[in-house]
């Protein structure tokens, strides 16, 4: 079974997506492991579209450019695209309170673990954020899927470290890598198959 064509997949860029590698605008250094390109492959197969929705804090501390971004993106488009795997939206942050370029010091709704992003981004796709997904691999990503009204996995690979808890920053699932995730996603997406208590989360 599919899954309806206005469900999406939201999924944090470093740690989840690529290596987590700070500060990271550099397009020679895309690379997205096999296992996760065919998790994408599959999600994309059952109808759901991709959508990357990111932080990028950099900008605000001038690390790198607006054209960094938009040449990172297009080159990430181009990767998957080459594996078979097209992305709906790319979606990113450019601010941080510690900032100090421009007005993107400021405070915003877009940073994660708020949801602004997400809801961006269902607008401007027409998504119903309550049929969708959000992998990440910290519980800010948690938080900010919750906050837009999807559901929430935590991809448990060592990035999250603080484990501060609260109602909205427990998943729905906790994944022991993205191809558990994708399965986990398909498993409750298809009323053919049976659905997997969710994990309980580690303290």
């Amino acid at each position: 079974m599919n899954a309806r064509h206005d469900a999406a997949i939201f999924i944090d860029k470093d740690g989840t997506l690529m290596d987590a590698v700070p500060h990271n605008a550099d397009p020679a250094r895309i690379h997205v492991a096999a296992r996760v390109r065919e998790g994408l492959r599959r999600l994309h197969n059952r109808g759901f579209r991709l959508i990357v929705v990111s932080n990028q804090p950099g900008l605000a501390r001038g690390y790198y450019s607006e054209l960094d971004v938009l040449v990172l993106e297009r080159r990430l488009r181009d990767f998957l695209h080459m594996h078979g795997v097209p992305l709906t939206g790319f979606y990113y942050c450019p601010h941080d309170p510690q900032g100090r370029v421009g007005q993107r010091g400021l405070s915003c709704t877009c940073h994660k673990p708020r949801p602004g992003l997400f809801q961006r981004a269902a607008r401007d796709h027409a998504i119903n954020l309550s049929w969708s997904w959000c992998i990440g691999d910290t519980l800010d990503h948690v938080e900010a899927g919750h906050g837009a009204g999807a559901r929430s996995i935590l991809v448990d690979n060592g990035n999250e470290t603080e484990w501060v808890l609260s109602s909205h920053r427990i998943p729905d699932y906790l994944a022991h890598d993205f191809r558990d995730a994708t399965r986990h996603i398909i498993d409750t997406s298809d009323p053919g198959r049976p659905i997997r208590p969710p994990r309980m989360v580690r303290p």
